[in-house]
């Protein structure tokens, strides 16, 4: 019998095993920035120009500025709630309504004979409890999200028209208008309450458990069940989220108007789906950023800034929209069925 040739050579001169190659360390710290979030801001920068163009002696004033940041603080916060509804594969319609019933409810006579401080806690409390509610209709009673919060859409509203009696109530607390429609650093406490939510949101959605049980769930949620999660009390508190989000928008319309009325945060519903999706999140969940939510609110708000500067009709500008809208989403199909493809 010959003996195998590998070990009659010298230890010195065999060959050294294979090493294995690095593993790849996560990519920390880092927004996550891809080309698409790079040509919505390329879009961004676009309108800005088209503004300065066409009124170059009032678009980027001091004034117009704060107006466009003031404008875009509640809708943005409303929209940072609904980023995270639509991640976890859900959509809410009620948004608008719980921003009117919790800003009628905080300007009742009853309410600001309590104070400012009350004023706060029950603008919170009924936009986190009409969002609860939502959560629990969908999770618990398998209401389809779209149902479950069209009636709250419906209820909310008439709740509200009923409680106002379909009247103006003005603010009269000096001190809750004195700190909300104040400034903090020369810049008015609405944008830093804004970026307060926005900051926290972000957190919360890409560096906790609970966010990566959002995506979870919204990707696929027989699969996040069986990973141990509880869809169903996770799915209830998205839903609260964004209704603890509408209570903070009530707020801040309600100090940008100096009043509660039935009417606030009417089509608040439709903006902020609408900053949602062309911000990259997808309908279907699973997938979405909030930056680029942020920059699909400022996209709005800078649109409805160039039509109000140059004395533009509504009509032109909803038309705009909803042609943005239907390319966002025609390009969210086009993207899914890439990606299918490369699979």
């Amino acid at each position: 019998m010959t003996k195998d040739s590998s070990s009659v050579l010298p230890e010195a001169t065999q060959a050294p095993p294979p090493r294995a190659a690095p593993a790849a360390r996560p990519v920390r710290g880092r927004f996550p920035l891809d080309a698409r979030l790079a040509g919505l801001f390329g879009v961004f920068v676009l309108l800005c120009v088209v503004g300065w163009l066409t009124r170059p002696d009032a678009f980027f004033t001091e004034g117009n500025l704060s107006t466009v940041l003031r404008l875009a603080a509640a809708i943005g916060v409303v929209s940072v709630g609904m980023t995270f509804v639509i991640i976890s594969g859900g959509i809410d319609l009620s948004v608008g309504s719980i921003v009117a019933l919790s800003g009628v409810w905080a300007t009742t006579l009853a309410t600001q004979s309590f104070g400012p401080v009350v004023m706060v806690i029950c603008a919170l409390a009924v936009g986190l409890g009409c969002g609860l509610v939502n959560g629990v209709l969908v999770a618990y009673g398998r209401v389809v999200p779209f149902i479950a919060t069209l009636a709250m859409y419906a209820s909310a509203r008439g709740l509200a028209e009923r409680i106002s009696g379909r009247n103006t109530q003005v603010v009269r607390q000096s001190g809750f208008l004195a700190f909300f429609r104040g400034d903090l650093l020369g810049i008015p406490v609405l944008i830093w309450m804004f970026a307060a939510v926005f900051v926290v949101g972000w957190v919360l959605l890409n560096r906790t458990t609970f966010g990566r049980r959002t995506f979870a769930v919204g990707g696929n949620t027989e699969a996040a069940r069986l990973a141990g999660i509880n869809v169903k009390r996770h799915t209830a508190l998205v839903y609260g989220v964004a209704g603890l989000c509408c209570g903070i928008a009530a707020l801040m319309v309600v100090a940008r108007t100096t009043s509660g009325a039935s009417t606030n945060g009417l089509y608040y519903e439709l903006d902020a789906i609408a900053a949602v999706v062309i911000g990259g999140t997808l309908l279907s969940g699973g997938r979405g950023t909030l930056i680029g939510t942020l920059i699909g609110v400022l996209i709005f708000t800078v649109l409805g800034n160039i039509f109000t500067l140059n004395n533009l009709d509504t009509d032109i500008q909803n038309i705009a929209k909803g042609a943005i809208i239907v390319l966002a989403v025609l390009l969210q199909f086009r993207t899914r069925r890439r990606a299918r493809r490369s699979t």
